[in-house]
């Protein structure tokens, strides 16, 4: 009995024994599992797949800010494989988000290549995927910010350029209120309130047009469209205007041009360079509007001999509100629109526009769009209606001839 009780004791010490002898070599394990964990700095399986698929640029870095693996996107901002971080904001970031083991976002300022290149505003986030790997993930915002600023300078402007001639009607209206029994006084205000109506007439009509380019990517009354046709509409529409300044408007250049658009907008894009040349040229002078075939792009281009732009501001003279001579367009009731209306008519086309420019010599802004071939006006041309049996012997011209 008593040896039957040993051997028991025995078999169950054994088990003990043995027992934590298991646990003893599954905790090494589990230890060494997070050591190695910890220490690893192999990037895991299928994140190098997944960075060559990115198109932002992202990263894997360790807890030397050295690279590990990148997308091809990466590179743009000075992240090279195997190389330290350059940017320390970068480090930064990715030491935060190590230390706290949660992802955090920032924006950041980071150039787009070496100095002088322009600082980007990149949205950065850094995510941690082990105890010493990072991911980070860019995104440059720089144009979205962009877009958005111009948005809220363009309804600050709005609303400031709208106050002026509102004011002024309301101010008018209670002189002529005030002055009822003068008909000299009443007739007085009265035109100048007709200058102002007119005045915010032509700003609504502006914002409008500008609003109705900015809104949509497409054309809709999309034809061919001859140059020459254009070009004599926008000069016949300012034709009093260049009277009343006493400036010479020379036409010239080669015709038969076509392009494929709106001739309403291309009107009115054309219509408002040679306003401007117009209004900004000294008495005298002349305003030339010369067409030009340049391989196979067609060039517009409205010159003219007036105060012209500096260097340092012609890189804004397409925004809205931009005025090159703040006097004269209040004088002349400028918008500040026509260009930046200009600017997105003829990128709707698929065009764009230059400009020339040097102070007190004047300016050349030119239009250039793509050419297409000359449509076959014998197929579009309509046949005459008969009116009786006897066919008229006087040929009927057609639109564009001359009779």
């Amino acid at each position: 009995m008593e040896h039957t009780q040993l051997v028991l004791l025995a078999l169950l010490a054994g088990l003990l024994v043995g027992a934590a002898i298991v646990g003893l070599v599954v905790g090494a394990l589990r230890a060494r599992d997070r050591s190695m964990a910890q220490t690893a700095v192999d990037v895991p399986e299928g994140v190098e797949a997944m960075l060559d698929a990115m198109d932002d640029p992202a990263f894997v870095c360790d807890t030397s800010s050295t690279v590990l693996a990148l997308s091809p996107a990466a590179e743009v901002f000075g992240v090279h494989a195997g190389e330290v971080i350059a940017a320390e904001e970068l480090k930064r970031v990715a030491r935060v988000a190590r230390d706290t083991g949660s992802g955090i976002s920032e924006n950041l300022r980071l150039r787009r290549g070496a100095a002088p290149a322009e600082a980007r505003l990149v949205a950065v986030r850094a995510t941690p995927i082990s105890a010493r790997l990072t991911l980070l993930v860019l995104r440059d915002i720089t144009e979205r910010e962009r877009v958005e600023e111009m948005r809220r300078d363009f309804v600050a402007n709005t609303s400031h350029e709208l106050k002026t001639p509102v004011g002024a009607v309301g101010l008018l209206a209670e002189a002529i209120e005030s002055a009822a029994d003068d008909p000299a006084q009443v007739r007085h205000f009265a035109s100048r309130m007709q200058a102002e109506v007119t005045r915010l007439a032509s700003l609504v009509n502006r914002i409008m047009s500008l609003s109705r380019l900015q809104a949509s990517d497409e054309l809709r009354d999309v034809r061919d469209v001859s140059i020459d046709e254009v070009v004599t509409a926008a000069l016949e529409a300012y034709t009093v205007q260049a009277d009343a300044a006493q400036v010479t408007v020379v036409r010239g250049g080669t015709k038969g041009l076509w392009v494929r658009g709106e001739p309403q907008i291309l009107t009115e894009a054309l219509g408002n360079l040679v306003a401007n040349a117009i209004a900004y040229s000294p008495q005298g002078s002349k305003v030339g509007v010369g067409v030009k075939l340049d391989d196979t792009v067609v060039e517009i281009a409205v010159t003219d001999r007036g105060i012209g732009i500096p260097e340092t501001d012609q890189h804004r003279v397409f925004e809205r509100f931009y005025r090159a001579d703040q006097a004269r367009s209040r004088r002349t009731g400028g918008t500040g629109l026509g260009l930046s209306i200009v600017k997105h008519a003829v990128q709707r086309h698929g065009g764009e526009v230059r400009l020339w420019s040097r102070p007190e010599r004047g300016s050349t802004f030119t239009i250039r769009l793509p050419m297409i071939e000359a449509p076959d006006l014998d197929t579009v041309r309509p046949k005459p209606r008969r009116k009786s049996r006897k066919t008229s012997t006087t040929p009927v011209p057609a639109k564009g001839d001359t009779a």
